[in-house]
């Protein structure tokens, strides 16, 4: 499983290379979950990216407007970054969902075909009125994108698991799969979660706040000593899955 570490520039970015964060996620918290950064700033992460730590971004939290947003995934395209997300904010319907993503995903590859992208849902959609996150994977095969991926559009310290049950996200990671697509959790995850990520089989797990001093993904700063902790915990998880599986 991949550590996303979400990262608002440079400086803390390089904190969360150098704590072996697998991808460095270039986002803005005071626009919101999924906030878009300028494009010089994900420009510079990039750069100082070394060829084994992968970069997202973020376009922003959609509103239901697929002209502006594709001419944003086509913006986000060309930056270089392996990878772009758009979160499903201002989307209620399936169909609005899909139509939107098709666009983003043509406009970024149409620019990149290599370029991965990632339809967000909210597991907290009920409070924001949005499109339901157990729709998210349909969504994003229909819409030929690479990952589905599950975040918290509120982030008052509820984490994912306040909102979907563990079934449901097993459901969701499955059904991702059974697509071919990656599957991604996040939302105010904490480091005990993470096996639990890992356990549900997620290929990603992203973070702020947990990988931030002070736990505060809006007024703390990333610190490598807290991602090579989460790392730790990843990678621990894994060995005892490995280890399990050779005894079993």
């Amino acid at each position: 499983m991949k550590l996303l570490i979400s990262s608002v520039n440079e400086t803390e970015a390089i904190e969360a290379i150098a704590g072996g964060a697998d991808i460095i996620d270039v986002k803005n918290p005071k626009e919101g979950a999924l906030g878009a950064n300028f494009p010089w700033v994900i420009r510079q992460i990039k750069q100082i990216a070394p060829k084994n730590v992968e970069v997202s971004c973020t376009l922003g939290e959609m509103p239901n407007l697929p002209g502006a947003v594709s001419l944003a995934a086509l913006g986000a395209a060309t930056t270089g970054v392996n990878y772009i997300k758009a979160g499903l904010y201002g989307l209620k319907a399936p169909e609005e969902a899909t139509y939107l993503m098709q666009q983003v995903a043509k406009a970024a590859k149409d620019c990149n075909p290599s370029i991965k992208v990632v339809a967000t849902g909210y597991a907290d959609a009920g409070r924001i009125d949005s499109v339901s996150p157990l729709l998210v994977p349909e969504i994003a095969h229909k819409d030929q994108a690479d990952i589905a991926m599950i975040d918290t559009a509120i982030k008052d310290g509820r984490s994912l698991f306040t909102f979907l049950t563990l079934n449901q996200l097993r459901s969701f990671v499955d059904t991702a799969h059974n697509y071919g697509l990656k599957a991604a959790l996040a939302g105010s995850l904490a480091k005990e979660d993470l096996p639990v990520a890992y356990a549900l089989g997620a290929d990603v797990a992203g973070l702020r706040g947990a990988a931030c001093t002070l736990n505060d993904r809006v007024n703390g700063r990333i610190s490598k000593d807290k991602v090579r902790a989460l790392v730790e915990v990843v990678r621990r998880a894994e060995k005892q899955a490995a280890l399990k599986t050779k005894t079993s």
